[in-house]
């Protein structure tokens, strides 16, 4: 922390800055991405560099993004004699739905160079784009094997929330229906600088292919599943008839509640991932084009 003041970082809160000071865990995060020689290690937020240095001798390729200018030379200055690190200056995501081209593109070279290889996340990740990141990476066109991150305990909640639980909500449903989530430890803020106002968590993600082919409509399922937990704690037929309204009738709606033998009374929060996997096809089949 007084290395990091004396060469005059000073951490940026609009870009949701918290630097991992603690160095055991920092070789914690490594340890749980079990790095080797095939892997493609994509990194949201190289800092000044101490995640990225130990990583890259173990990885095959990694590729680090850092949007603050500062950082990205600080950093250079200490990557430059790893030849399989490419480091870019951008914003990791175009908007909150899609990621940067060059950041894609870059990932999409480094995979390219190394036979059977596969895409690992791992990034202390900044606050403020942590859910955009983990989520939008499982509909990208490189689909990753594992990402291990940190992240807020608030996030690291809704990732392992289970149905009718307070953090239940779309974004655990839409990783849990892909892959194996597991919170690996759970950190203090004295473990970072500037100390942020929560606590964080180490998360866990490995995607499962089996269930990924089972979802026939990957981008229909995310659209859907964010549409009905909106309002997760309404009855269900409320968000239904509000995400459907131009799609299909009430009457149409009924009986699809009805098909899947729904209860008049059942809310959103309390659905499991195999009923919703099965409804998704169901509104799928009535109306196609939604969510075009």
């Amino acid at each position: 922390m007084q290395k990091l003041r004396e060469i005059g970082v000073e951490p940026a809160s609009r870009h949701g800055q918290n630097f991992l000071i603690d160095m055991n865990l920092v070789r914690m995060i490594i340890s749980s991405a079990d790095l080797g020689p095939q892997d493609v290690v994509l990194e949201i937020g190289t800092g000044t560099g101490s995640l990225t240095t130990l990583m890259a001798p173990e990885a095959g390729r990694v590729v680090t993004v850092e949007i603050d200018g500062h950082l990205y030379e600080l950093a250079s200055e200490q990557l430059l004699r790893f030849g399989n690190v490419t480091q870019l200056r951008c914003d990791a995501l175009k908007n909150k739905n899609r990621f940067a081209p060059e950041v894609m593109d870059a990932v999409g070279d480094a995979l390219a160079d190394l036979p059977d290889s596969r895409l690992k996340l791992v990034a202390n990740l900044p606050y403020n784009v942590a859910t955009p990141i983990l989520s939008n990476l499982l509909l990208c066109e490189h689909t990753p094997h594992t990402m291990v991150a940190t992240i807020q305990k608030e996030l690291a909640d809704r990732l392992v929330a289970k149905p009718w639980s307070k953090d239940y909500g779309a974004l655990s449903v839409w990783m849990q229906a892909q892959c194996t989530t597991e919170v690996v430890r759970e950190m203090s803020p004295k473990v970072f600088w500037p100390m942020p106002k929560v606590t964080s968590a180490i998360v866990r993600i490995i995607v499962d292919p089996e269930r990924r082919a089972a979802i026939p409509d990957l981008k229909f399922f995310h659209q859907w599943i964010k549409a009905i937990f909106l309002h997760r704690r309404k009855f269900l037929r409320a968000n239904v008839v509000s995400a459907l309204k131009q799609h299909a009738t009430k009457e149409q709606v009924d009986v699809l509640l009805d098909e899947m033998e729904f209860a008049p009374d059942t809310r959103t929060e309390q659905l499991d991932i195999p009923t919703l996997l099965r409804f998704t096809e169901k509104v799928r089949a009535l109306a196609p084009d939604w969510g075009l």
